[in-house]
């Protein structure tokens, strides 16, 4: 049974709990057991950083997630959140609160597939409510986090999440190439398909920017980097021979591909949009 009359009260008639086990502002740590039998009882919890981890042993009652991020986001964008449940946990169902409306965001079947799930900061809170077992010692509800700003009326940082099909256009491009976090020409060595997602490995011939080593370079070819990059598998992306620009994001350490037009196709935009001064950032294509 949901925990409603907690949230509408403010927590007044149901107690709260004090946290435990929270190293840090990123990531939490605790155990429904603080909770003494009083199976009501609702924990809140507030989360500061860009990106970290919660693990609720043994759950019981509910935990709210306030994630409250010290950086602002910059002017035209959103802060948007992911997370990420680990494939082990369960004991709980995971809900959005906004002003006391609940909206189911990942049930607690659904945890095990580990899929990423995102929504705007503005949406509410992360509402947390352990179901009910009569044994919740292998109980653990477990994920990662992460929280970017994105831009509104543009080109975005998630668009394997938000847009992950829809072909980018002249403008998103420009953009994309400035922002992502890795950037590089180069062409497909071979795509696996799987049940969620397809993994697309290339090879780069330049690599401009990576914002972690999601490219590593080849053993016997110095200026050669190679690495596999991840794609919705229901955008139905097949092999190209050829050049490609290669551009995405990299989410839970895994790189997510975003705009990838054909290498001539991406120069006949830059060159436009360089004679014209509309570029948003420089890129040397010599």
């Amino acid at each position: 049974m949901r925990i409603l009359g907690c949230i509408l009260s403010a927590l007044l008639l149901c107690g709260t709990a004090l946290s435990q086990y929270s190293s840090d502002q990123c990531s939490w740590r605790g155990s429904g057991l603080t909770h003494e039998g009083h199976a009501r009882d609702v924990e809140q919890v507030y989360l500061r950083c860009s990106q970290g981890s919660l693990e609720w042993l043994y759950p019981t009652g509910a935990v709210i997630v306030n994630l409250r991020p010290n950086t602002p986001s910059p002017a035209g964008s959103r802060l948007t959140v992911c997370i990420k449940p680990s494939t082990d946990s369960n004991g709980a169902n995971i809900y959005l609160d906004r002003a006391g409306k609940l909206r189911l965001l990942l049930p607690e079947h659904d945890q095990a597939l580990g899929k990423v799930t995102c929504f705007s900061v503005q949406e509410g809170a992360l509402f947390i409510e352990a179901i009910p077992h009569r044994d919740i010692s292998r109980r653990i509800t477990s994920f990662q986090y992460e929280l970017f700003a994105e831009r509104t009326g543009a080109g975005t940082d998630l668009r394997p999440f938000s847009a992950p099909c829809q072909p980018c256009t002249d403008a998103e491009l420009l953009l994309a190439v400035c922002t992502s976090d890795f950037v590089g020409r180069g062409s497909i060595l071979g795509i696996e398909q799987g049940a969620e997602q397809s993994t697309v490995t290339v090879a780069i011939s330049r690599l401009y920017k990576q914002k972690t080593q999601v490219f590593a370079p080849g053993e016997f070819r110095a200026r050669r980097w190679t690495g596999t990059v991840r794609i919705p598998r229901q955008c139905g992306v097949k092999p190209g021979t050829g050049d490609f620009l290669f551009t995405g994001s990299i989410r839970f350490g895994e790189a997510w591909m975003g705009c990838a037009p054909r290498y001539k196709d991406f120069l006949r935009v830059y060159r436009d949009a360089e004679q014209g001064g509309t570029n948003p950032c420089h890129v040397d294509t010599n």
